[in-house]
């Protein structure tokens, strides 16, 4: 057994000083057969620790769920760490942020009004003990005290920025130490103003998210903490993308000259992200600071290992500067073999409109959490007695409406529209995207939907009837799917609709998706919701991790909301994230 402490000026692993190189590398947006793979390349950069958010919503999709194993068995990844030799630090929240569906909260928890956001009303409380019960459950025996990788462990995430609920991150501390925390607790906030003391308490350990003037921020750092180790827990070495902007780059002779002056100055570093991954499914997250902007499916961050997993020049920028302070590995990792590019044609399509179970909801115009999901499509459908405008207070996120089966228009939350003209009465149907929940500041917990009422030349619409599109099994439209003509791939697909291919493979093998000629919606590798596609980039391509392709015959689906130019998809050689922003 082995223990972690805070010193007077360092770090004390068994009572000698100890640097902490942490990368940041998140379990739940890497296929785990993959997760041993980049902590090995974690380790071959010069890296001692591994560190990871946990995500509520993710673990527990529904009240009185934890969902710990596959792709969130976060103790076989602690696991896999400690085999690597390394340590691990745990971040869970339990708001994590991470440009994550609503920063990790789950949306069931605020159906009920009363609930509060990252505060002491007891509601909440008692719905956070019970979660974070389920991860210290897997953490606490994981910590090196008792063994394991576990050197420290996070007491909320950056809540300076928010809030100074000093009740609440009581109840996180008392909590973590009655089930058995005995390693270093601390807290991360941003070095500005009165964030780092709204955002923690005396007794625990504060570090610092910055990604730029290492010096300034670590210095004021220092004034708010005389003593203890120095550390920058985010060290943001890239920047995330939204769709409709550029591909977010920094420069990696930049970025490893402020890493080599955090080490030069004697601070430890957890480098956000050392590997990013992918928003697989409806996960990603989304800002709205005034304009509501959703994050793109790749997760690739610019960080030192790609999306795919494989070193970029800031990995050996990094690594070079590492090797001048510590040791580093004589290994490096081995360069990418790409899969040969090809071209696959879906054969068979199946609309979604029809297919969708609807549920009346007298009234106002209900938010999408009536049905009981929470994330992805939903369809509201309601008889109109004539045309008009049809007006609502807000559209999150963006809604597609067909008038007897004809499209009539697109309202979407990110220009600020909430009206329309309905040419003439009859059956209305509008198929709503949840774009994503909004991951930082006061909008988290915010309903999804057609938030009402819905007023139809000023007369409100009351007859609804509201239903989830169930993505979660694709049976129903394989069993609708109609053929396609053969030998007109040009003529594309209509939407919405989902269609379906099949390919060949030798084995399982790293590919990326392009969809040249189509307009925006998902895709679905042998039943994996591979994230969302959008015509309007950066994003290009998507990343399908080798372990989900197997020999022989694999089914593709791709919804497509609103039509394609083609039937055609490719798999490309590599990634292809769009024009950067130098």
């Amino acid at each position: 057994m082995s223990n972690f402490a805070i010193g007077d000026q360092d770090f004390l692993l068994d009572d000698q000083p100890f640097r902490i190189l942490s990368g940041a590398i998140h379990y739940f947006r890497i296929h785990p057969d993959l997760w041993a793979d980049r902590i090995h390349k974690a380790r071959l950069m010069g890296l001692n620790t591994i560190e990871t958010y946990v995500p509520w919503n993710e673990h527990s999709p529904f009240p009185g769920a934890f969902v710990a194993d596959g792709g969130l068995d976060l103790g076989r990844f602690l696991d896999l760490v400690a085999d690597a030799g390394m340590r691990a630090i745990v971040r869970p929240g339990p708001y994590i942020c991470a440009e994550w569906d609503n920063g990790g909260l789950p949306a069931w928890l605020f159906t009920d009004p009363t609930v509060g956001v990252r505060s002491s009303e007891p509601g909440y409380l008692a719905a956070v003990s019970s979660y974070m019960e389920s991860v210290l459950a897997l953490v606490v025996p994981r910590q090196i005290t008792r063994g394991g990788p576990v050197i420290m462990f996070q007491i909320e995430n950056e809540y300076g920025a928010y809030g100074k609920d000093k009740e609440y991150l009581q109840h996180l501390v008392d909590l973590s130490k009655r089930s058995g925390v005995d390693v270093p607790l601390f807290t991360c906030d941003q070095p500005f103003g009165t964030m780092i003391e709204d955002g923690s308490l005396p007794e625990l350990h504060k570090t610092g998210t910055f990604g730029s003037r290492s010096l300034e921020r670590l210095d004021f750092l220092r004034e708010r903490q005389p003593t203890g180790p120095l550390m920058c827990a985010e060290f943001w070495n890239g920047w995330f993308d939204n769709w409709g902007t550029h591909h977010h780059t920094t420069d990696a002779a930049a970025s490893a000259a402020e890493l080599d002056a955090l080490l030069t100055a004697g601070a430890s570093v957890n480098i956000y992200m050392f590997h990013g991954g992918t928003n697989f499914g409806f996960s990603n997250g989304a800002n709205d600071k005034g304009i509501y902007e959703p994050t793109i499916t790749s997760y690739d961050y610019d960080a030192p290992l790609s999306e795919d997993g494989h070193p970029t020049a800031k990995y050996f920028a990094f690594r070079d500067v590492i090797a001048k302070h510590f040791p580093v590995p004589a290994e490096v990792p081995a360069p990418r073999v790409p899969v040969p590019a090809s071209v696959v044609a879906v054969s068979s399509t199946a609309p979604v409109l029809t297919a969708v179970s609807t549920s009346l909801v007298r009234g106002t115009v209900p938010p999408v959490e009536v049905t009981g999901h929470y994330r992805g499509f939903y369809l509201y459908e309601a008889s109109l007695p004539g045309g008009g405008v049809l007006s609502f207070t807000e559209v999150r996120d963006r809604a597609q409406f067909f008038l007897d089966g004809v499209p009539v228009g697109v309202l979407s939350r990110e220009l600020g529209e909430r009206s329309i003209v309905i040419p003439g009465g009859g059956r209305l149907q509008i198929l709503l995207e949840d774009q994503g929940r909004v991951n930082y500041g006061q909008r988290i917990g915010e309903a999804k939907g057609l938030m009402g009422p819905a007023l139809l030349n000023g007369v409100e619409v009351v007859d609804w009837e509201v239903g989830a599109v169930d993505l979660g099994s694709l049976e129903a439209f394989r069993a609708s799917a109609v053929a396609l003509p053969r030998g007109a791939a040009s003529a594309g697909v209509a939407g919405p609709s989902v269609s379906f291919a099949t390919f060949d493979a030798a084995g399982p093998g790293d590919r990326f998706l392009r969809l040249e000629g189509w307009t925006k919606g998902v895709v679905f590798v042998n039943g994996f919701n591979l994230g969302r596609y959008w015509s309007r980039g950066p994003q290009r391509t998507l990343y399908v991790p080798g372990p989900l392709i197997r020999e022989g015959a694999n089914e593709l689906a791709i919804l497509e909301l609103h039509g394609s130019a083609t039937r055609e998809v490719g798999f490309a050689v590599g990634p292809d994230l769009g024009p950067d922003e130098k």
